[in-house]
């Protein structure tokens, strides 16, 4: 498994090639990589891309143990996720199932796959997660 992580919050991700809706993984689970934030930022962001026009969050797994959400995003997003904080790991289909029971042991789906869209935007989720990350930081500065 390979990932991508920038110190550079500026800079833009490679654009990534979309999934053809045939190309699969093995055992007929379509290709996906995984962006995994911490649960505080997850949570905005969702609340964010749930509140913007259409379904523009995929499905998104919660981590109890390591206090993370991860957002489904298509195939070859990792290639050129580049956002600090985060980080984008490359599946390849490998260890991440798209099936309503959770992949991991101690994880579970706070949006499983069939009740959200195949994979999230990446581009939409990098804007969300930015925001999430200023609304936090504001939140923070007036304790």
């Amino acid at each position: 498994m390979e990932t991508s992580q920038s110190k550079d919050p500026w800079t833009s991700p490679s654009p990534s090639p979309s999934p053809s809706p045939s190309s699969t993984a093995a055992g007929g689970d379509p290709g996906c990589d995984l962006v995994t934030v911490p649960a505080r930022q997850g949570l905005e962001a969702v609340d964010i891309l749930r509140r913007g026009a259409g379904d523009a969050v995929g499905p998104v797994l919660h981590d109890d143990g390591c206090g993370t959400l991860g957002f489904v995003v298509p195939a070859g997003t990792a290639a050129g996720w580049d956002l600090p904080g985060s980080t984008c790991t490359e599946t390849d289909g490998r260890g991440l199932r798209l099936a309503p029971e959770p992949p991991v042991a101690g994880s579970d789906w706070l949006l499983p796959p069939g009740e959200a869209d195949l994979a999230t935007d990446p581009a939409v989720l990098r804007r969300a997660l930015g925001e999430a990350a200023r609304l936090i930081e504001a939140a923070d500065s007036r304790r």
